[in-house]
C-alpha cells in the first residue's frame, strides 16, 4: 500500500549540541591566547536577539581553554561578552577600539599582549553594512565602509605580527557575499571580497615564522546583525538555503576554532564557507 502521509518539502538539518553552543570544551586551545576583535555584538531586539558572531566565537575560545581579549568600539558589549566568559570559570578582557583609528588599534594590541602575556591567536570579525547599488553611495561613504572593512583588518595584521608568538593564527571573517552579487550591496560585497587578497598577504609574510592566516566565509546567520540586515530585505534567508536553515552563530565560531587550534596547523592561506553549499550550489 502507498504511503500517503505528507512529506516535508526540504529536510531541514537539525542544530547539533555544537550548533546550539551547549558542546563542553575540549581543551582544542589551552593555552592560547587569543584577541577577537568585533566581539562585541550590536542590539537589534534586546529581547529576542541571538547571540552573534564575535560573542559565541570569544565565549568559545575561552571554553577550549584560551585566555581572550575581546576587543569592541561597544566597550559595554565588549564587557558582556567577558562577563559570558568569567560566569563559566573562563578569563577574558575587555578592551575598547575603533579600526578606523590607527593610534587605538596598536593600543589594542598592545593592551592585550600585556593582559594576556603574550598573543598568538587573533579573529578579525569586523564589517559595517552599505546600501544597495552604486549611485546610493556617496565616495565618502564607500570610503568608510572600505576603512572599517578592509582598513582595519590591515592595520590589526599590521600592528599585530610583530607581537605574535611563532606559530600562531589570524583568522579573517568574511562573508558569501564576496563570492555572488546576492546582496546588491556592492561596496560590501567588494569589501569583503579584498580580504581574500589581504589575508593571503598576511599569510605569505607570516609563514616564515609559522603564523598562519586563513579565512572564513559566513553565509546566512541568524544574528543580531543578520536580523538587522533582514529588516530591509524580507525574502532574506526565506529563499533556498540548502539545509533549511539559517546558521548559527555557534557554527561559525567552530569553524574559526577549526582555524585557531593545532588541527589546523598545516593549513594557511585558505577560505572556507559555512553556508550549508550555498555559494557552491
Amino acid at each position: 500500500m502507498a504511503d500517503t502521509e505528507s512529506k516535508p518539502d526540504r529536510y531541514v538539518r537539525p542544530p547539533s549540541a555544537e550548533s546550539l553552543g551547549e558542546a563542553p570544551g575540549r581543551g582544542r586551545l589551552t593555552g592560547r591566547r587569543i584577541l577577537i576583535v568585533g566581539g562585541g555584538q550590536r542590539v537589534f531586539d534586546a529581547a529576542t536577539d541571538p547571540i552573534g558572531n564575535g560573542r559565541a566565537m570569544s565565549i568559545l575560545c575561552a571554553r577550549e581553554g584560551a585566555r581572550v581579549a575581546v576587543a569592541d568600539l561597544n566597550r559595554t558589549s565588549a564587557q558582556q561578552t567577558v562577563k559570558h566568559i568569567t560566569d563559566e570559570g573562563g578569563e577574558g578582557f575587555a578592551i575598547t577600539a575603533d579600526v578606523t583609528s590607527e593610534a587605538d588599534v596598536q593600543r589594542m594590541i598592545d593592551e592585550a599582549h600585556r593582559a594576556m602575556g603574550g598573543l598568538d591567536g587573533m579573529v578579525l570579525n569586523i564589517g559595517t553594512f552599505g546600501k544597495t547599488g552604486l549611485d546610493n553611495v556617496s565616495p565618502e561613504e564607500w570610503n568608510r565602509i572600505y576603512d572599517v572593512n578592509v582598513r582595519g583588518p590591515m592595520l590589526c595584521c599590521r600592528a599585530g605580527l610583530p607581537k605574535f608568538d611563532n606559530g600562531g593564527a589570524i583568522v579573517f571573517i568574511s562573508s558569501i557575499a564576496a563570492l555572488k552579487a546576492g546582496s546588491q550591496m556592492a561596496v560590501y560585497d567588494s569589501s569583503k571580497a579584498a580580504l581574500g587578497g589581504l589575508m593571503r598577504n598576511i599569510a605569505h609574510l607570516g609563514a616564515r615564522r609559522g603564523i598562519r592566516a586563513n579565512l572564513v566565509y559566513p553565509g546566512l546567520v541568524d544574528t543580531p546583525n543578520g536580523r538587522e540586515a533582514g529588516a530591509g530585505r524580507p525574502n532574506r534567508g526565506k529563499g533556498h538555503v540548502p539545509f533549511g536553515r539559517q546558521a548559527t552563530a555557534w557554527e561559525i565560531a567552530y569553524a574559526v576554532l577549526f582555524f585557531l587550534s593545532d588541527e589546523s596547523v598545516y593549513v594557511t592561506a585558505q577560505t572556507l564557507a559555512v553556508d550549508s553549499g550555498l555559494s557552491g550550489m
